[in-house]
């Protein structure tokens, strides 16, 4: 195995790193499909950015700036396309149990801004994640490192669509994180890209459109200059979505710009990326619990290359998939494997 790879898969950060960040996922094998959960109860500056042309987003209006709120509780991530939405609510339904959320005098409103990724293609698209699934998420969250791969809001995510998609391969979720000067700069990452997904380092392609026999890897880069056509694609049916946590001390734009450096960390990994049938959302937050600032260009430099680790882990550690009337997805891990 070459000693980049080897790297990437012996990373040893993870988000939950970050001081007053837990994640859980909630996995339906019956599709596969299911969501993630980055819960901080105590109250994290957030922000957000949006590069799809097709995104499925909730409550990221309140992330602007200039707007009112100024923390958020918890994201939630999950497959199931606008449907998983819904994951949300189960969210709000388990920090509002454990006394979290915005104080209103009456209550508290957990504030848990979402985005899902579209899935449905695989399996029977009757199943999606519910409130109930992300409820399930919570109460699995921990400080522990998150499951990867083809779990939660990964477990139903393919990528390299762009040929078709019964000549793509399995997606699913990673995580990443680096600290400097006891600031950490973490990264969780659910990649359903419609492009190929690359070594971030190295350039090497590591999974995505397979030639028409699905022997090899086909390059859709080099396939879109030579100008092979595309299979028309449904807008929407894509999308990288993640989350990117410190825990220095920010400002509500600097969050909102630490959301925006972040999708640096896919462009690295993803190509192509940000495309008008990808929702490509990143959303940001800031716990200040490490009671520490770090200079931004620092801050910002940590955060591109957590995601880009991050995504390219989730393609990494995706297992294959085989659901009944449907092509074969292989993963990364297939062509390792030597042919008996």
């Amino acid at each position: 195995m070459p000693a980049a790879i080897r790297k990437l898969l012996q990373h040893p950060g993870h988000i939950a790193r970050v001081q007053g960040i837990s994640v859980g996922h909630h996995t339906d094998t019956r599709r596969p499909t299911g969501c993630s959960v980055v819960l901080c109860p105590q109250g994290a500056v957030g922000g957000v950015d949006v590069r799809g042309a097709a995104p499925g987003t909730r409550e990221t209006d309140l992330l602007a700036p200039s707007n009112l709120v100024q923390q958020v509780h918890g994201i939630t991530l999950a497959g199931g396309s606008a449907w998983g939405l819904d994951a949300a609510s189960g969210t709000v339904r388990w920090l509002e149990a454990q006394g979290a959320g915005l104080d209103i005098g009456v209550g508290r409103i957990p504030l848990v801004p979402a985005a899902v990724l579209f899935d449905v293609l695989l399996g029977d698209m009757s199943i999606r994640p519910d409130a109930a699934a992300g409820y399930a998420a919570c109460q699995a969250a921990s400080r522990e490192r998150p499951a990867e791969g083809s779990v939660g809001a990964g477990a139903g995510a393919v990528v390299g669509k762009i040929f078709g998609f019964a000549r793509a391969m399995k997606g699913g979720i990673g995580t990443a994180s680096f600290t400097v000067d006891g600031v950490t700069v973490g990264a969780l990452v659910a990649c359903n890209a419609l492009g190929d997904v690359y070594h971030p380092t190295t350039g090497e392609l590591l999974a995505g459109a397979r030639t028409a026999d699905g022997a090899r890897l086909l390059c859709a880069r080099d396939a879109l200059l030579r100008g092979d056509s595309p299979q028309t694609i449904l807008a929407g049916s894509n999308t990288t979505i993640g989350v990117v946590a410190t825990d220095a001390r920010i400002t509500k734009p600097q969050a909102q710009r630490l959301a925006t450096v972040a999708h640096d960390g896919l462009a690295r990994a993803i190509n192509p990326v940000h495309t008008m049938s990808d929702g490509d959302t990143l959303f940001a937050l800031g716990t200040g619990q490490s009671g520490k600032t770090l200079g931004l260009m620092t801050l910002f430099t940590l955060a591109a290359e957590a995601v880009a680790v991050a995504t390219a882990r989730a393609i990494l550690l995706a297992q294959a998939v085989e659901v009944p009337g449907q092509a074969r997805l292989p993963s990364w891990s297939d062509w390792q494997s030597p042919t008996p």
